[in-house]
């Protein structure tokens, strides 16, 4: 009797080096975006192909009836120096350039060296600067970058992205757009208005400007990193604004994705 159970068990078992039961592949887990960054939006049948050549080549036309970015406008008045620019950016900072500008060239006119700006105290620069938002703080840090470009970089700050990041509240965004003008490095300065413009177009999908910048740092052309700031600054704040862009009269209507827009006029 056992002979026979044992004969139809083994008739039941699988041949030697299978399994009778179904081993199920484990499911690969869905990509997820890197930090910062959200998924590709659908493409849109009535959109054209993004073409990042002709889409700069329009708005360098469009943004020629408005003033230029303030630290570009700062450098055609002759403050070109990597100091005099990243003064004028920490200035810049939560400010608009209508108040800025002529904040930064009331300030360089008084003192455009770090040796003239430490001579200065604190509240001597924050009187010249009181118009621009925060202006005690940043009277204070604009005092401490001079004494310290003076004290341990013989008056002179070298062009090092490093360098200008270890000062107090200087980060990548007023270290990267003050060494593209003042020392032609190839650096991207996103701030809001990058940031919102380039994801609105949908050629970058971050929810960050640290994100933006990674993003444009992989694929925009290199001959548009310092340029891109200058363009998407007046182009930011006269036709693709924040509420309401006026997307009837926009010169890359046609390319633009559109990303978040939900009024516009």
């Amino acid at each position: 009797m056992t002979s026979t159970r044992n004969s139809r068990a083994s008739s039941r078992r699988a041949p030697s080096g299978l399994s009778t039961r179904t081993v199920r592949q484990p499911r690969k887990p869905e990509a997820s975006p890197a930090p910062g960054v959200v998924a590709e939006p659908p493409p849109r049948e009535d959109k054209a192909p993004f073409d990042i050549d002709e889409v700069l080549g329009r708005i360098r036309e469009e943004v020629r009836r408005y003033a230029d970015a303030a630290m570009f406008a700062l450098a055609a008045n002759g403050h070109d120096s990597l100091f005099e620019q990243l003064i004028a950016c920490i200035l810049s900072i939560r400010t608009r350039d209508e108040v800025s500008l002529p904040v930064s060239l009331a300030l360089l006119g008084c003192a455009s060296t770090p040796d003239a700006m430490a001579r200065l105290t604190p509240d001597e620069i924050d009187e010249v600067i009181s118009p621009v938002t925060f202006h005690e703080p940043k009277a204070r840090q604009i005092h401490a970058i001079a004494v310290r470009t003076r004290d341990e970089f013989n008056g002179t700050l070298p062009c090092d992205a490093e360098v200008l990041q270890s000062f107090k509240g200087v980060g990548p965004k007023c270290a990267h757009l003050a060494l593209g003008i003042a020392c032609g490095h190839e650096a991207i300065s996103v701030d809001i208005h990058v940031h919102r413009v380039t994801n609105r177009w949908g050629y970058v999908h971050a929810r960050s400007p640290e994100a933006t910048l990674k993003a444009l740092e992989a694929q925009l052309p290199r001959a548009y990193w310092v340029e891109i700031n200058r363009l998407l600054v007046p182009f930011g704040k006269h036709v693709c604004t924040g509420t309401r862009p006026k997307c009837s009269t926009c010169p890359v209507l046609k390319y633009c994705r559109q990303v978040g827009v939900t009024d516009h006029r």
